[in-house]
Order: C-alpha cells, then sequence, then structure tokens
C-alpha cells in the first residue's frame, strides 16, 4: 500500500471513491487500522472520554494529544495521520496554535492537524498553521469543544438560516486553505448540498451517506457504547473482552486454569 495523503484524499473525490476514517490512541489499534487498509487515522480529542474516562473533550490536554499520538504514528505505515487540536491550543493566539500544531508533527509524528469551527473565527489561525507548512482539516456541524455554548448534542442545519450559516462556513474554510472538512451531525441534505459545492472532500460523522467520506470512533463500532442512528456495532469486541476476563476469573478461581509452562513474551 502506498501512503494516503492530503492530495490522494482530493484525488478521491475527484473520481468519486469513498474515503475511510477510523479514530485510534494507541498503537495496537492504530496498527491494526493501518493493516486493513484505512484512509486516514484520526487521533481525535474525543480520546478523552473514550480512553481517559473524562465528561467530554475538554479536560485533554496538549501533552496527551502529543503522547497518543506518538502512539499511533509508531504503527502507521499507510494511512494519513491526522491529529485533534485539543481545547484551548488554538483559540488563545495564532503564535500558541502554531506552536502546537507543529508539536504534534515535529515530536508525534503527525501528518495534519484538525480544529473545530469557522474560518471568521479561526480562519487567521488556519492560514498561520498552513504557512507553517502543516495541513489543516476544517470541523463544522456540531463542534464538541462547544458543546456548552451549543446547547447539548444537537443536529445542525436545521432551517434555512442554520442550513445557509453552515454553507457559507463550508466556503470559507475551503478558501482558508483546508485540505478536507469533517461535518458533524449536519442533517444529511445540508451535508449532502455542502459535498456537492466544495472541491475538497467532506468526511462524515453523523450527517449521512452524500458525504465523500465517513468516520467513526473506533470504540463506537466495537460495542463499548450503546448504537446510535448514525453508527452500527460492527463487532461487539467489549462483550468478547468480558466473556474472556470472566472465564479467566473462572478458571484461576475453580483451579482449572493451565498448570503447564508457557513462554512468556
Amino acid at each position: 500500500m502506498v501512503r494516503i495523503r492530503t492530495t490522494t484524499l482530493q484525488e478521491r473525490k475527484r473520481a468519486g471513491e469513498k474515503i475511510t476514517a477510523l479514530t485510534a490512541y494507541d498503537y495496537p489499534t492504530a496498527k491494526i487500522l493501518d493493516e486493513c487498509g484505512i484512509d486516514i487515522v484520526l487521533v481525535g480529542d474525543s480520546c478523552a472520554n473514550n480512553v481517559m474516562g473524562l465528561p467530554d473533550t475538554l479536560g485533554i490536554t496538549m501533552d496527551d494529544m502529543v503522547r497518543h499520538v506518538k502512539m499511533v504514528s509508531r504503527a502507521v505505515e499507510h494511512a494519513l495521520i491526522v491529529a485533534d487540536m485539543p481545547f484551548l491550543s488554538y483559540q488563545v493566539s495564532t503564535e500558541e496554535a502554531v506552536r502546537n500544531a507543529g508539536r504534534f508533527v515535529a515530536e508525534a509524528g503527525a501528518h495534519a492537524i484538525k480544529l473545530e469551527g469557522p474560518a471568521d473565527k479561526f480562519g487567521d489561525v488556519i492560514r498561520g498553521i498552513l504557512r507553517a507548512g502543516i495541513p489543516v482539516m476544517g470541523h463544522i456541524g456540531f463542534t464538541p469543544q462547544s458543546v456548552h455554548q451549543i446547547g447539548g448534542y444537537k443536529v445542525q442545519g436545521r432551517g434555512e438560516e442554520a442550513r445557509a450559516r453552515l454553507r457559507e462556513e463550508a466556503l470559507s474554510l475551503q478558501e482558508a486553505g483546508c485540505f478536507a472538512l469533517v461535518l458533524e451531525l449536519v442533517q444529511a441534505d445540508v451535508a449532502a448540498e455542502i459535498t456537492t459545492s466544495l472541491d475538497i472532500p467532506t468526511i462524515g460523522i453523523g450527517s449521512g451517506a452524500g458525504c465523500d467520506g465517513q468516520v467513526l470512533i473506533l470504540h463506537d463500532i466495537l460495542g463499548f457504547h450503546p448504537p446510535r442512528s448514525y453508527f452500527k456495532v460492527y463487532e461487539n469486541v467489549a462483550e468478547g473482552i468480558r466473556r474472556a476476563v470472566n472465564t479467566y476469573i473462572q478458571e484461576v478461581k475453580d483451579g482449572s486454569f493451565p498448570s503447564e509452562e508457557h513462554e512468556h513474551r
């Protein structure tokens, strides 16, 4: 397999080929995703609530994220590694945002970064990161770092004013230089309309099948959380882990645990 690059994704869009993306936060899962041929491995700030036990994405730090991106980059040979800019890593100033984005590339081995929000707020930040030679993926619709401002997990794009705002935000992010755009919890017909209007690829999550690609949280499709309308459990790995652990506990307690010597790894 050849290395996926930002230009590869744009070629896929022009060819009408769908783009695949999943999250990973550690070496073993990233290695499996890469071996399966996933296009994008997103080291999301969703690590906060999927791995670290936090209630939302707001508590994860740059140091946390750099550590997890390092784990992933050691495993991935083919996929494009995109690192999420965590809360307050890019909102304070352009200079701080460029420095933090640079850490993801120089220290951790990411190929691109993703940040949430429209160009009218973060256009200067996006352009500053691009001037440093770091590709930027945009993210609009529901933006988890603004969950308290938005008022919870809500589908975006309902009503003509909201539709028009999302269309304008998408075009502005393309003009600012983003190589791709995540559309999260955007009404499906609005997401499809945005997708056809852009030259850059759209990656949907909970935004219907009309996007150029899809991204999901790995823990969701493996059964760690109850299924929702926009994803299904493809393999209940969580239940498999429970069965294995319960069998181990029972064997140890009832004395049936293998007694012969085994080679240690």
